[in-house]
């Protein structure tokens, strides 16, 4: 008998995969996103953002060198982590294909979005020639759950 090979070919995501996954998203302020530099190496920062449902959005120095590589290379991948207690841990990672907003209506509503969901804070709300606001469409999902107080990962295809 031989065995098989798991599949490297992530599942279809399902509605509450997606649920859980926008629950968290909504609750997050923080991700961590890696950008790939020129050197082949792997580039990590800490960003603020907003999200519609799965999609992320965040904003960048124009003149930065993270803009630069993600106008060279729009692949990236974020993680983010809900600010649950240690044993609860739960946080999701997501392949994603980064795009410029450029539509001043959805800046403008996503300027919107950041004033609603941290009233807390005097943010600045960038719209300006000296920022990009970028968007992040998912194409690969892993949430991670605590189960029985072991990680527990699933891979999901959004498409």
């Amino acid at each position: 008998m031989t065995a098989t090979a798991p599949s490297l070919e992530p599942t279809p995501i399902h509605g509450g995969a997606v649920a859980a996954v926008v629950a968290l998203l909504d609750a997050g302020r923080l991700m961590a996103l890696a950008v790939n530099r020129p050197d082949g190496w792997p580039q990590v920062t800490t960003v603020g953002y907003v999200n519609e449902g799965l999609n992320l959005y965040f904003v960048v120095a124009r003149d930065s060198q993270k803009l630069a590589n993600i106008l060279a290379d729009p692949r990236v991948s974020v993680a983010i982590r809900s600010e649950a207690e240690h044993g609860d841990a739960v946080g999701v990672s997501m392949a994603a294909r980064a795009s410029e907003v450029t539509d001043p209506a959805v800046i403008a509503r996503l300027n919107q979005q950041v004033l609603e969901r941290y009233p807390e804070l005097h943010v600045y709300a960038p719209a300006g020639a000296s920022v990009a606001v970028i968007h992040l469409t998912p194409e690969i999902v892993s949430p991670v759950g605590v189960v029985d107080g072991r990680s527990v990962a699933h891979t999901y295809s959004v498409g």
